[in-house]
């Protein structure tokens, strides 16, 4: 916990709770695979004061629709006083601004000052606005971005080449809507679904960014958020997006790379890189039958190398 009581900070109003800043700044988030982005409402004082020590791998602080217009700056000033007194988190820290002509600019250039490892910003339509992002951002921030947009999901693999561009989120209920299209249709079985997905995952992949699926409404409802991560890990995706703890624990478990796998990735690489020493990149193993080039760096990938 950041903060071992809240009471002091139930008594401030919204400006004196930006008064009330810390000196922290917590270091950057070591890189690693994702599994699990856990999405925290920022008006709930108790979510905030967790977030050093959450078993998500991404927690992402929302200010954008689930908070009513006429709280949002009090949504910004929680963060901001909560970031400022985070010395450290396992977690890698992202802030969810509102579309850039909506307050995102501003939301951006307010929380430059503060400790936290990624902005995402709602509504992206073009590389354009990214590139605007790439400007507003301090340098030690990654940018991720909501794909919500018709404009966005045609266009995803003509973003690319934006260093810090790192990650897109889907945004299917949104994207949906954009695309004039029901959100009755998000089923496991529904091969228009199947589509948006494929195309996310290799439009994004094209681009070198790590692509982040879909937040699965129903909380309670745990059997079919498992069987969307495993129908999505089939599909390539490593990450999966959050609503609450029991969501976490299953994104974890099911986006973990079994011990199997890693044995195998871990004894292909020593093997390959041992004989390409030889001057052989090709050659029959024990244990693994033939083993080149291509499957090394398959096991490289797996590895996070």
């Amino acid at each position: 916990m950041i903060f071992t009581s809240l009471e002091f900070i139930e008594r401030l109003s919204v400006e004196k709770r930006l008064y009330n800043r810390g000196a922290e700044y917590k270091t950057p988030a070591i890189k690693k695979l994702y599994k699990s982005n856990m999405m925290l409402n920022p008006l709930k004082l108790k979510h905030l004061n967790s977030i050093d020590n959450l078993d998500a791998d991404m927690i992402t602080l929302n200010l954008e629709d689930a908070i009513a217009p006429s709280r949002k700056k009090e949504a910004l000033y929680n963060i901001a006083l909560f970031l400022s007194h985070l010395k450290a988190s396992k977690s890698f820290i992202i802030v969810r601004t509102n579309p850039l002509n909506a307050g995102g600019r501003e939301e951006i250039s307010f929380l430059n000052s503060f400790s936290f490892d990624a902005v995402r910003v709602a509504k992206i339509k073009t590389k354009e606005e990214i590139l605007e992002i790439d400007k507003l951002l301090n340098s030690e921030k990654e940018i991720h971005i909501s794909l919500e947009t018709k404009e966005a999901f045609q266009n995803l693999a003509t973003f690319g080449g934006i260093e810090r561009f790192t990650t897109a989120n889907l945004g299917i209920l949104d994207l949906l809507t954009s695309l004039g299209l029901p959100q009755s249709l998000v089923t496991l079985d529904n091969p228009t679904i199947h589509y948006i997905l494929s195309k996310f995952l290799i439009d994004a992949k094209s681009i070198n960014i790590n692509p982040i699926s879909f937040m699965f409404q129903e909380y309670k409802n745990v059997k079919s958020f498992r069987k969307w991560c495993d129908l999505e890990r089939k599909m390539g995706f490593t990450t999966k997006a959050c609503m609450g703890p029991l969501q976490v624990q299953i994104a974890n478990e099911v986006f973990s790379i079994e011990t199997d796998a890693l044995i195998r990735a871990n004894h292909i690489k020593r093997v390959f890189e041992e004989s390409a020493q030889n001057g052989e990149n090709g050659f029959m193993d024990m244990t693994y039958g033939f083993i080149d080039e291509p499957i090394y760096r398959d096991a490289l990938l797996l590895l996070g190398k």
